[in-house]
């Protein structure tokens, strides 16, 4: 039954619940701090929250970095790094364990004795040196790394240049890549991940090496300078799959597009390598559902109201808003099958979704170039009463004339809409419009668009229009 997928809580006794066949993953980072906020602990644990598990932390530096450099780093000292991995443990518990920096000789055989205590998966990120260059990982601390810790890890994650120092080859292409991961899980981890960001090419490569054989993880390269934390979430990633159960292979495929995700959340913060974004998609989708909940309340209005359906053209209504930020139609919510009227009355054909409108869409993504708040917008028929009405109440009008609409956008496939709103915002000298309308054209019935902040606010405009035209009939 559907029901057994949902969770199952037991009742309530004694004034406390507990919830059956349910336990929140928990997975351990054992890293440095970054103060920029885009690296170490700090990316790791907003990689955990990302991925749905509880995110515990065991410092082992202090870094003093933004963007462009690391100024000062300083160590924790060995017995309080071992203190807080001993402490989480022992009440806590752990179902993954993923390592970053580890800066000195001290340290790394430290954390190699608690995790040698740990019946965990090991996710070890090799971290040598930082974005901007600063060494992160002693020279003389290698062979520790070598000889104590790497033979634990249940999966290493090495970039090329790491995987160069940690398998002495030098990697310019995938087969450098497989070579290097074989000599590796010599060392002793159950498997490795060679990263392809440092390689050249149209692609990031990515080779998985585990049981014997290989796996190419594809993934598109992202033209962009911010990237700093790609490291630390693409291990981090691996480890809350673990933790979650996953198989390694699994693991690392929910890393790959996670991590891509990240990039492409990425943040244009500072002056160096801004970071990548691991709640950038998170947040993406809730703003998703705050869209769609607006909508529905509207659509409630629309459909108790005695005065929408007034508006309605012959090729019918949509009223649509975008979430913040849009990148394309996907990102903006509409009526599936637009908003009709029956029986003098408006009605939604469906429930709002995205990607549900292509004109008034389009609208939409382009007045937020230069407008982002003004995110909503729903098509009304055209009328001289509207536009006087709305004028009258001090709302900003616009118009452009589709005649004059040049014959390399006219056919080119939605061209129209943008082109018409560019238009319309010369003519206003680019002030943030209400609406914007044009008389036709051949085949094309007149139209107006009224624009808001959000899908109540436009209700709230057209509700004011319906109003001065019934009181100054």
């Amino acid at each position: 039954m559907i029901y057994d997928k949902l969770l199952v809580y037991k009742y309530i006794k004694d004034g406390e619940d507990s919830r059956i066949g349910m336990r929140v993953p928990r997975a351990l980072t054992i890293a440095g701090s970054d103060s920029g906020g885009g690296a170490g602990i700090q990316a790791d644990l907003k990689t955990f929250a990302a991925l749905g598990v509880h995110g515990m932390s065991a410092i082992t530096a202090v870094t003093a970095q933004n963007t462009r450099t690391v100024t000062m780093i300083h160590d924790i000292p060995v017995e309080m790094v071992r203190e807080q991995i001993r402490v989480i443990v022992e009440d806590i518990g752990v179902d993954a364990v993923k390592t970053g920096m580890l800066h000195t000789v001290e340290i790394i055989s430290a954390v190699a004795d608690e995790l040698g205590k740990i019946n965990a998966p090991i996710v070890i990120d090799p971290v040598m040196i930082a974005k901007s260059g600063a060494r992160l990982l002693r020279e003389d601390a290698v062979n520790t790394l070598i000889e104590k810790l790497i033979p634990l890890a249940t999966v290493i994650t090495p970039n090329a240049r790491e995987a160069e120092v940690l398998a002495n080859i030098k990697i310019k292409d995938v087969d450098d890549q497989k070579k290097a991961a074989e000599e590796i899980s010599s060392l002793g981890p159950k498997a490795v991940v060679i990263k392809g960001g440092h390689i050249n090419g149209r692609e990031a490569l990515d080779v998985l090496y585990y049981q014997g054989e290989f796996k190419i993880y594809r993934g598109e390269r992202i033209n962009t300078k911010n990237t700093h934390g790609t490291g630390c979430t693409f291990a981090s990633a691996i480890t809350a799959q673990l933790a979650k159960g996953c198989s390694i292979p699994e693991a690392v495929q929910t890393a790959k597009e996670f991590v891509a995700s990240a990039i492409r959340y990425s943040l244009a913060i500072g002056s160096g390598h801004g970071p990548v974004n691991p709640t950038g998609k998170v947040v993406k989708e809730a703003e998703k559902f705050r869209v769609l909940e607006s909508l529905r309340n509207a659509v409630n209005i629309i459909e108790e109201s005695d005065w929408v359906a007034d508006f309605i053209p012959e090729s019918q209504s949509n009223l649509v808003m975008a979430i913040e930020n849009p990148e394309s139609l996907d990102d903006i919510a509409g009526i599936p099958g637009r908003i009709v009227k029956v029986d003098s009355k408006a009605r939604a054909s469906s429930c709002p979704w995205f990607n549900s409108s292509k004109h008034v869409a389009s609208a939409v993504l382009t007045l937020m170039r230069y407008y982002p708040n003004l995110r909503s917008a729903i098509n009304i028929k055209y009328d001289e009463e509207v536009i006087s009405a709305a004028g009258k109440l001090g709302y900003v009008v616009s118009s452009y004339d589709r005649r004059e609409e040049p014959p390399e956008i006219k056919y080119a496939e939605g061209k129209t809409i943008p082109w018409g709103v560019e238009t319309a915002l010369e003519k206003i000298g680019r002030r943030a419009p209400d609406l914007i309308y044009h008389l036709g054209d051949w085949g094309k019935e007149p139209m107006i668009l009224v624009f808001g902040e959000d899908a109540l606010r436009v209700l709230e405009k057209l509700e004011k229009i319906a109003r001065f035209l019934r009181n100054n009939k």
